[in-house]
């Protein structure tokens, strides 16, 4: 039995068991490329390159199985040998992988650029994630027992969002809570805030960043702009940066917040904030206060920032 007040009894709790987390998203090869000097425009930069498993969906259930929540995964991946090492990297941390794979388009590739500062630039072909279809989702992942969470690139994506959709719809006439996040501002902005707000109706749980949450709301604070999106969703989460995290409540009128940890983060690093929906959702799920559930997200975050990639290190 759950003892805190009504606000916090809008997850979806199975006994003191978690629920099983169905994740629909995507799938990607990172290419992370680290310039040590300022780019040499029409020239060569010395730089480190590596090759990593990524896309936010499946980063969010790489961690979350890291984490002994009980995950399936739900995309697409090309017939190559790189889709191929993708979905046995997901089975090696634990995930239950539903990939389906496309005949005629590539996995999915993102070539992420890093200045010799630090700032990052991302370039991305969603190959085979941008077919994702209805009927690629499998129908026995849907039931009250579950949680789904959906990526915001596969909503924002104009070829996957009818399945993005349809799992929404699944997920609601089944029972099961509903989590989404934002994808990226970029993405996010050239499909529409009300259209994002629109595909999204029934969610109970909205991630998103600092940028992000200024599409959906035209606001620069984002304690304003998390009050203006529980309009929307029940539970709105807004990542700060090395400010932390906030969470906020339609049912509430004061915010919860918890620092974010210091850290000095490896050069290399890009899935901090994959790594911090899936430390929030299982003490969420479990019915933990918001505050435990940020505290726990931002140390899965920390512990993302400490190593490259976007997936947890299989070495720790």
């Amino acid at each position: 039995m759950i003892a805190h007040s009504p606000p916090y009894r809008d997850r979806k709790v199975v006994g003191k068991a978690m629920a099983r987390v169905v994740v629909i998203g995507d799938l990607m090869t990172d290419s992370v490329a680290r310039a040590f000097y300022p780019l040499a425009r029409g020239s060569d930069t010395p730089a480190s390159v590596l090759t990593y498993g990524g896309g936010s969906g499946a980063n969010v259930a790489a961690w979350l199985a890291m984490e002994g929540v009980d995950t399936i995964f739900v995309g697409r991946r090309g017939s190559d040998i790189t889709g191929r090492t993708r979905e046995m990297e997901l089975m090696g941390y634990g995930v239950d992988s539903r990939l389906v794979m496309d005949p005629e388009r590539a996995t999915g590739t993102c070539v992420v650029m890093i200045t010799h500062k630090g700032d990052r630039t991302m370039l991305s072909d969603p190959g085979a994630n941008a077919r994702l279809q209805p009927e690629d989702l499998p129908r026995d992942v849907f039931g009250p027992d579950g949680h789904l969470h959906v990526s915001g690139f596969t909503l924002i994506n104009p070829d996957s969002r009818r399945a993005a959709r349809m799992a929404l719809r699944m997920a609601r006439e089944s029972g099961m809570s509903i989590s989404v996040d934002g994808g990226s501002h970029a993405p996010l902005e050239r499909a529409g805030a009300e259209n994002f707000l629109d595909w999204t109706n029934g969610a109970r749980l909205l991630f998103a960043n600092t940028r992000q949450a200024k599409v959906l709301t035209g606001r620069e604070e984002p304690e304003a702009a998390a009050k203006v999106l529980t309009a929307w969703y029940p539970n709105v989460v807004i990542k700060l940066g090395d400010e932390g995290a906030l969470w906020a409540s339609k049912t509430r009128d004061d915010l919860e917040t918890a620092p974010a940890e210091p850290v000095e983060p490896s050069p290399g690093s890009i899935g901090a904030g994959d790594a911090f929906i899936a430390g929030f959702l299982p003490s969420w799920l479990a019915g933990k206060h918001p505050k435990d559930s940020l505290i726990r997200a931002q140390a899965l975050a920390a512990r993302a920032l400490h190593q490259p990639g976007a997936r947890p290190d299989l070495g720790d």
